[in-house]
């Protein structure tokens, strides 16, 4: 496995982008100034969007897997690789995510822990309702670990 930084033209991962953050306006916001991680392993599978939101804390703005390699290690192996790139930078680690019991119990498995919810922010900052597993996400939960 190898993992890039990618410094221009972030735009030609999208189609894998969205699929951790549904709407292109949404990640509009926050690509350009974060840092674009991609693990390779032959081909990508990987991606991961980090954004400093003030001199200790960094947040993960986005994670995403293509679907056929998803339960293989490879977003877990980015994970471990972004602690250890920010470990001298960053003293505390957010993501924000869904009320999901897919989700949340991945990167509590990655050692995060919950810290707080935004309540209805997917409904108040997405055009569509957005859905996992026939569920509804309202409220954005953030983890956070202490690196």
């Amino acid at each position: 496995m190898e993992t890039k930084i990618i410094l221009e033209n972030k735009k030609q991962f999208l189609d894998l982008l969205l699929l951790a953050d549904e709407e292109e306006h949404m990640i509009d916001k926050y690509l350009a100034r974060g840092e674009m991680f991609a693990l390779y392993d032959g081909d990508l599978k990987s991606i991961c969007v980090v954004t400093q939101e003030d001199n200790s804390t960094y947040e993960i703005k986005n994670l995403a897997t293509y679907e056929k390699y998803q339960g293989q290690g490879y977003a877990r192996a980015l994970v471990k690789y972004i602690f250890e790139y920010y470990k001298n930078k960053c003293k505390t680690m957010f993501v924000g995510t869904g009320d999901s019991p897919i989700t949340i119990p991945f990167y509590e498995g990655c050692g995060f822990r919950i810290s707080h919810r935004v309540k209805d922010f997917f409904v108040n900052n997405y055009k569509y309702p957005i859905f996992e597993n026939g569920v509804q996400l309202t409220d954005m939960i953030y983890l956070k670990i202490d690196l």
